[in-house]
């Protein structure tokens, strides 16, 4: 255990957006990453943990994966692989990482990790909720554990992007989504709009992505199926969310503007299932329960994006 570093728990589902945070994270020296627990969300289980491996193994990290829940709690949702490739990872055929998942469920790994390192503990989910609710039914008293929470989720004025009104990871398994944010007393919200505020332009990604080293080479292999439906269908930015997510949890001083409000999610109706309603105007006088990040530092975003893929080394060494 590394007293020196702050412990990280990454609850992921990747997925290219995901791929992208991991390695802004194993690239962090101020934080030592204890886990990844995986999830079903934007391809299905075996995918998810398989990718989780590989992005391990191609950024020289023996983090222990732990695979988790297969569906959502109650009932059935679709995946993304549509956006971002049957494999989750743009379909590349990429060769297997020689390493396994461990035996332990991801809510138990949770459960465990938070004693392990209680009171310290960052835990950041950036897909579907699934591992994080059952964890929390197996133990209520997890919040108590976790230094801080940090959740890619939800659109804070209904514009999604599954929904007319939601956001994917909530939407993918809003039961678990309401179990999650109303234990936690306080749930740190990089959301989708947040997102959006936060784009990246597609030239320029392409730019950083031509350096010369693996995990860029890699990262272009993998994005250029999302990248390339994204500037087809959205123009000339791109939509990075977990990415966004991770910047706040390792930089938390970026968030330039952030507001805590109540947040609720709709279990139900034809239109509003999986939205994250919140009440801007305190209305209904239950307390601050989610801090929305609005506002998060671009320059700072793009350098730690440039960093995690070793252009912004490359760009150091070229201007020396």
């Amino acid at each position: 255990m590394n007293k020196t570093k702050i412990p990280l728990l990454i609850d992921t589902d990747p997925g290219v957006d995901d791929a992208l945070a991991l390695l802004m994270a194993f690239n962090d020296p101020r934080y030592d990453v204890v886990g990844l627990t995986i999830a079903a969300g934007n391809v299905g289980l075996e995918h998810t943990v398989r990718n989780a491996l590989k992005v391990c193994e191609v950024a020289g990290c023996d983090v222990p994966v732990f695979a988790g829940c297969e569906t959502p709690l109650l009932h059935p949702a679709p995946d993304a692989a549509d956006v971002h490739g049957k494999d989750g990872l743009g379909d590349i055929g990429y060769t297997p990482a020689a390493r396994s998942a461990e035996a332990e469920h991801a809510a138990l790994a949770i459960i465990r990790l938070s004693h392990e390192h209680a009171g310290r503990l960052v835990l950041v989910a950036l897909g579907p909720l699934t591992n994080v609710a059952l964890a929390l039914k197996l133990d209520p008293s997890l919040p108590q554990r976790i230094a801080r929470f940090v959740v890619m989720g939800g659109a804070v004025t209904a514009q999604g992007n599954i929904t007319a009104a939601a956001e994917f990871n909530i939407h993918f398994d809003p039961e678990a989504a309401h179990i999650v944010f109303d234990a936690f007393p306080t749930t740190d919200l990089a959301d989708w709009e947040a997102t959006v505020a936060h784009s990246l332009d597609h030239a320029e990604l392409r730019g950083w992505l031509s350096a010369p080293n693996d995990r860029a080479r890699f990262y272009e292999a993998i994005s250029r199926q999302t990248r390339e439906w994204s500037e087809n269908r959205r123009g000339s930015r791109w939509f990075c969310a977990d990415a966004l997510a991770m910047a706040w949890v390792l930089e938390p001083d970026g968030g330039e503007r952030v507001e805590a409000r109540p947040m609720a999610v709709a279990l139900e109706g034809r239109h509003s299932r999986g939205a994250t309603v919140v009440d801007w105007r305190r209305q209904g006088g239950r307390p601050d329960n989610v801090r929305i990040l609005l506002k998060y530092d671009q320059a700072r975003f793009e350098a730690m994006i440039r960093g995690a893929i070793g252009a912004e080394t490359e760009a150091q060494a070229a201007a020396g």
